[in-house]
């Protein structure tokens, strides 16, 4: 009995002195975070501070800046290119958001499952996500080639329609500008739809079998709602990524034609570097980030309603 009375004390000190090993390592996870977290603090929060000090300001770089308060925005509001872009970016913001979650969702139901084949077949679908978006962009813009012998001109020349000018149309280049934006951003969309997928509970879709429900039935009543939290959280990082189109647009047709395609991070971009207006540039990108803000914030509160 002496025995184990002696090693009860020093097995119950053991715990105690784990934890307190363990609270004195704190900083051992922040000490491997600290050079990411460095350069965000760097090259992005500290730019965005920047940025929205500028935005009350006159830029005027070596002559110091003037204080303009919300003149800046004032200019840039009622700016009828401001709003002919950020009325283009809705446009493609939606565009983009729903044609890639429809068919990143398609993706998802066909390819999904366990074999070899399904695997190779999920990675080739990925590859436009992977691939450089300039090398996407070019390879689109020589796609698009609007003589009747480019090659989206002989593709609809099969069923009887074009040629068309696809990017050099005013009438069609911000919708093939989201054509490009679908293509690029589908893949993305189907792996998390694939995840979500493999949580939903199996014996739902047996069960609905045995009750003589369709495919399309099953897809309605048992993947969608299943699917619920996945569409929420894609629909706010599709609309995020919308919101921000840059690259394809600037190497598509930066903004043309005749500002058809104009959205407002080329805006920003021109005001700012080229025609050297940073005060009102920089007022255009406050702006932008409200939007995105307050888009995710009410996203989320719906999800949250509805949870409740």
């Amino acid at each position: 009995m002496t025995a184990p009375a002696q090693l009860a004390p020093a097995t119950a000190r053991r715990p105690a002195y784990r934890r307190r090993q363990r609270a004195g390592q704190w900083w051992v996870p922040w000490l491997f975070l600290a050079p990411a977290l460095i350069l965000f603090l760097y090259f992005k929060f500290i730019p965005m501070a920047q940025a929205v000090s500028m935005s009350v300001q006159e830029v005027r770089p070596y002559l110091g800046n003037t204080w303009v308060g919300s003149a800046n925005y004032a200019e840039i509001l009622s700016s009828d290119g401001f709003r002919s872009a950020a009325w283009n970016t809705i446009v493609l913001a939606v565009g983009q958001t729903f044609g890639s979650m429809v068919l990143g969702f398609g993706l998802a139901l066909l390819v999904e499952g366990q074999t070899r084949k399904l695997t190779v077949i999920r990675s080739a679908a990925f590859l436009p996500v992977v691939v450089p978006l300039a090398v996407t962009a070019e390879l689109w813009r020589i796609m698009y080639h609007p003589t009747s012998d480019g090659l989206m001109n002989q593709v609809i020349g099969l069923i009887g329609l074009g040629p068309s000018g696809f990017i050099n149309d005013p009438h069609t280049s911000l919708a093939s500008i989201a054509v490009t934006g679908i293509w690029r951003g589908a893949p993305y969309d189907m792996m998390i739809f694939l995840a979500g997928l493999a949580g939903i509970d199996r014996g739902l879709y047996e069960a609905a079998t045995v009750d003589g429900a369709s495919t399309w039935k099953r897809i309605l009543h048992v993947t969608l709602p299943g699917l619920r939290p996945v569409f929420a959280i894609l629909f706010v990082l599709a609309a995020v990524r919308g919101f921000r189109t840059f690259t394809e647009v600037f190497l598509l047709t930066n903004g043309g034609p005749n500002g058809s395609t104009e959205v407002v991070m080329t805006l920003i971009y021109k005001l700012g570097l080229e025609q050297s207006r940073l005060g009102v540039g920089s007022a255009g990108a406050v702006l932008l980030f409200a939007a995105t803000l307050v888009l995710t914030v009410c996203v989320q509160l719906l999800r949250r309603r509805r949870a409740a």
